[in-house]
């Protein structure tokens, strides 16, 4: 397998991950506060696994969630804010980054079903004015290439490759820095200058814009805002309440406060990502949303499942979905990264599970150890289940 295809499509990527690495696990010295009840086998597994994740001197927080043959459960760690002992609940809110990439994915599927898009289709017949350098060699990109990271658009819109040249800093926090103030007005601006050094669809280019702007496509497609669309197409009907971009006062009280590796406390993401990694959501509310895609009882669900790239037999794409293939089982999973958080959320549909991890620390091996967590979790919750890359 190519070295990309076992990266995990972080909303900030950090580069690619060895696959042959594996994770160093520290020795428990202090058990980390927790209401893990301890009384079922479940219990147990969390237990082992999470107590080595917060054995990471840069640990936090930490929810997980798990959906298996109809029952959820959910458990968590550490604090929602250093120099504190408050535990996280499952109503505690985290940004989940590049997990948001699924909703519009998932957005963009429900346009497909009510027959308003096509997969297919040319962005530029949803954009006002003349993209000529939206095509190479008389193709054009496709809307759900906006989703497979195979559009040839930019990492982010501002593009300014040199910035993310000094590697001591996170690229996310990079990114954090160029979108302060960085209007709707100036992504289109900058979406003309774009050119394309590909033809779309046969060359991986990890994108926030691709998803960004397909954010905004939708919104023009159902005249609405991109959150309103979240709301009455997927939240609304799931009952995920707490989930949503914009955070009311009384709600910044539940949210968590998110740390880098050394500790300091990471300022908020612009919301101007939108669909790429505006969203924020609950442990309680991603199990909801992981049911719903472990059952795969919706068309709307079934079509974000269908790759778009890939070997349909083992590594494929879907929309944003990452999704592996084994002996008959699927993983299908996508994470995300920004300065102080890290998420996971996998559905493994065959074996009526699902697990949520998050987190409020980031560094370089924050995302690595959610992943060697989260199949600690599912082999021994049940050995079918797909090894996730790491």
């Amino acid at each position: 397998m190519n070295a990309w295809l076992i990266s995990a499509f972080l909303l900030f990527p950090y580069g690619l991950i060895n696959p042959k690495r594996s994770i160093a696990i520290p020795t428990l010295l202090k058990k980390a506060l927790t209401d893990n009840p301890l009384k079922t086998s479940v219990d147990t597994i969390v237990e082992q696994a999470a107590q080595q994740f917060m054995t990471a001197p840069e640990s936090v927080g930490l929810s997980v969630g798990i959906f298996k043959d109809g029952q959820t459960y959910v458990y968590n760690y550490g604090t929602v804010e250093k120099g504190k002992q408050q535990l996280p609940t499952s109503q505690t809110i985290y940004p989940i980054a590049s997990i948001s990439k699924t909703f519009t994915g998932a957005l963009l599927a429900q346009a497909v079903v009510e027959k308003k898009v096509k997969l297919g289709d040319d962005i530029r017949k949803y954009l006002t004015g003349n993209y000529p350098n939206l095509e190479y060699a008389g193709q054009p990109i496709r809307l759900f290439h906006l989703l497979n990271h195979r559009s040839g658009l930019p990492f982010l819109l501002p593009d300014v490759p040199d910035a993310f040249a000094n590697t001591a800093i996170p690229s996310s926090a990079i990114a954090t820095e160029l979108l302060q103030n960085y209007t709707r007005a100036d992504f289109y601006e900058d979406l003309h200058k774009v050119k394309l050094d590909a033809m779309p669809g046969h060359m991986f280019k990890y994108s926030n814009a691709g998803a960004q702007l397909l954010g905004y496509i939708l919104e023009r497609v159902y005249n609405l805002p991109f959150e309103n669309l979240v709301r009455l197409k997927l939240t609304q009907p799931l009952a995920m309440d707490d989930t949503k971009i914009e955070l009311t006062p009384s709600e910044q009280v539940s949210f968590a406060k998110g740390y880098n590796c050394t500790g300091v406390q990471m300022p908020p993401i612009p919301d101007q990502l939108q669909g790429a990694g505006a969203l924020k959501s609950t442990v309680a509310d991603m199990l909801k949303y992981s049911q719903w895609n472990v059952k795969e009882e919706t068309e709307v669900a079934k079509l974000a499942h269908r790759p778009t790239w890939g070997d349909i037999d083992r590594y494929s794409a879907g929309l944003n979905w990452q999704m592996l293939k084994s002996s008959g089982y699927r993983a299908i999973w996508q994470d995300g990264n920004i300065p102080g958080y890290s998420s996971l959320c996998v559905n493994y549909p065959e074996l009526n599970m699902g697990i949520v991890v998050l987190s409020n620390e980031c560094d370089r091996k924050t995302a690595s150890r959610i992943t060697a967590l989260t199949n600690q979790v599912a082999k021994a919750l049940d050995e079918r289940a797909v090894v996730l890359p790491n």
